[in-house]
């Protein structure tokens, strides 16, 4: 029997490679908005990130996720992925 394979993705803020399940996601949707994604399942572009307010700050200090995007992101994106990273690790 085959061992099943665990999705690994990359944290924008320490560069580790973790399991998909650790990391926060953050997406870039269609309609140009920058969101944490908590269900993993909404679409657009996405990146992920520690649920760690280090790797976070680090993150959003080295502007990681307008690298990702390709596009700025609005302070209210920043305070709003902030919070969400906060409720997960306090959740």
């Amino acid at each position: 029997m085959k061992a099943k394979k665990i999705p690994m993705r990359m944290c924008l803020g320490c560069r580790e490679m973790k399991p998909k399940k650790e990391l926060l996601r953050i997406v870039h949707g269609p309609d140009g908005s920058v969101t944490a994604d908590t269900t993993g399942k909404k679409p657009g572009r996405g990146a992920y990130i520690c649920i760690s307010e280090e790797c976070l700050q680090k993150a959003l200090k080295q502007k990681q996720l307008e690298k990702a995007f390709g596009c700025p992101l609005s302070e209210e994106a920043k305070t709003q992925i902030v919070k969400e990273a906060a409720a997960l690790k306090d959740g």
